[in-house]
């Protein structure tokens, strides 16, 4: 789904308003149903540390890029994690490892077949039984892609990812606005926040983003280039949370866009569409280009056909991120 335009603003009248007062009273049963879920259920352990890299809206705002950047500074301090995830979308309810060569997209999502591609993944609609497969493989850690508000499994490390631009949005609960829960409740569960800016250069709205006077450490994060764009006029299109971020990111690093075509999140690329964007890019003279989570979309033909762009999630100041996992891992043995 594309996010409608009353979920990152309260201004505007007419059919805009009316619909988001009609919506909010369905907001405040979603969030109650959340914090009853959330009180009322005791978090089973496992033996190894379970880190988790969550948010509080719907819709991208990083945390897939952070969960990647988390298991390459684990692996980099000589640990063993894989990271777990629901597997949204996917028709598998798992636990299942996932395999890029034999899975697809329809067996286990997106994200989990992204993170596949360099680092163990494992997929389970039910986070605990996948927490212990991951054990039983011999891991020693887990990060866990999304889940903060996923009570079933004991967490040592609860990171909180924003996106520093949209923040939280127009401030109200799904389906009024892009809330999965209150600001100051989801925070009050926090042991760090993951600020994630434009560019290297950008400063977050502390205040704005009621994280000025927050008791936990606020990170610093943005999406780096982890290579140039395609040379010549370049057709950009995406289905993720937030479009624009990828062509202005392709912009900055010195793209030539010619064109752009935006899609739902998650969206199912099929073959009509890919043909109807390459007959767009042809005229334009364009090369087509996407994003990597767009790219394991893809029809296994596509792929060699369009590249995808990397990127990776860079940190102002990695040896606090550095810190905040080691006492988490090294910290921890495990609460089984």
């Amino acid at each position: 789904m594309r996010p409608p335009a009353f979920w990152q603003t309260d201004a505007g009248r007419g059919s805009a308003a009316l619909t988001r007062a009609l919506l909010t009273p369905l907001g405040a049963a979603y969030a109650w149903a959340t914090q009853w879920r959330i009180e009322t259920t005791d978090p089973e352990n496992v033996y190894i540390p379970v880190i988790c890299v969550g948010n509080l809206t719907l819709g991208g705002t990083g945390k897939t890029p952070i969960v990647r950047a988390l298991l390459a500074m684990l692996e980099a301090a000589g640990h063993h994690p894989a990271a777990l995830s629901r597997g949204w979308k996917g028709r598998l309810d798992g636990p299942a490892k996932v395999d890029p060569e034999t899975h697809s997209v329809r067996d286990v999502g997106d994200e989990p077949l992204l993170l596949a591609q360099d680092h163990a993944a494992w997929i389970a609609k039910h986070r605990v039984a996948g927490a212990r497969a991951i054990e039983a493989a011999g891991h020693d850690c887990i990060v866990m892609d999304d889940g903060h508000q996923n009570p079933t499994l004991h967490k040592d490390l609860s990171l909180v990812v924003v996106d520093g631009e949209t923040g939280w949005g127009a401030g109200r609960i799904f389906p009024a606005g892009p809330l999965r829960e209150p600001v100051e409740r989801g925070l009050a569960r926090a042991d760090a926040v993951v600020v994630m800016m434009p560019d290297a250069g950008s400063e977050p709205d502390y205040v704005r983003l009621s994280l000025a006077d927050l008791e936990v450490p606020v990170l610093r994060a943005w999406l780096e280039p982890a290579g140039p764009p395609p040379a010549g006029p370049l057709l950009a299109f995406a289905g993720i949370g937030r479009p624009q971020k990828f062509y202005d990111a392709l912009a900055a690093a010195g793209g030539e866009i010619a064109e752009t075509a935006s899609f739902p999140d998650h969206h199912a690329f099929n073959a009509r569409e890919l043909a109807r964007l390459a007959d767009l890019a042809e005229a334009h003279r364009a090369t087509l280009v996407t994003t990597e989570k767009d790219w394991v979309r893809l029809p296994q033909e596509w792929r060699a056909r369009i590249p995808a762009w990397p990127v990776a999630a860079r940190f102002a100041s990695p040896d606090r991120m550095s810190g905040l996992l080691s006492m988490a891992v090294d910290g921890s043995s495990g609460q089984g």
